[in-house]
């Protein structure tokens, strides 16, 4: 015959945690007119390089005014596999800088998101590559959104 295990009591000297109640957020829309549909819900960012947005703002000029131009393709897998790296340097690594956890572990992060990087950035090109021009204006259009 089993029993069903013994609920502990918190010692009296350690208080429950509080729950703190909060009221949703509010969900972002977007209110710019032939933009796209309205994003709906909260919205992340991150913030990248001075030179990372001049390349962004680049590439997507390049694109839109000659669509029709060759090596699009090359420049926008390029744009997109810097962006997959700058965002995994900003959610994850810069928050194990903040939270100190010393040169070893931040290095064995790296590492791992290195590698992950590497792989979405093999696959995300294979895709890109291929895309005719309309496609091509619908991604960029879609990072455009983004910023």
């Amino acid at each position: 015959m089993t029993t069903a295990p013994k609920k502990t009591a918190r010692p009296a000297s350690k208080p429950a945690a509080s729950k703190a109640v909060t009221a949703p957020a509010k969900p972002a829309t977007s209110a710019r007119p032939g933009k796209g549909p309205a994003t709906v819900g909260p919205v992340l960012s991150f913030q990248v390089s001075k030179t990372l947005r001049a390349r962004i703002v680049a590439v997507l000029a390049a694109l839109e005014a000659a669509p029709d131009d060759a090596g699009h393709g090359d420049a926008l897998a390029d744009l997109v596999a810097d962006l997959t790296q700058a965002g995994m340097d900003y959610y994850y690594l810069e928050a194990l800088r903040r939270a100190k956890v010393g040169f070893v572990g931040e290095q064995s992060a790296r590492l791992g998101l290195s590698g992950a990087a590497g792989i979405i950035s093999s696959v995300s090109r294979k895709f890109i590559v291929r895309m005719d021009k309309a496609q091509l204006l619908i991604v960029a259009r879609h990072i455009r959104e983004l910023g």
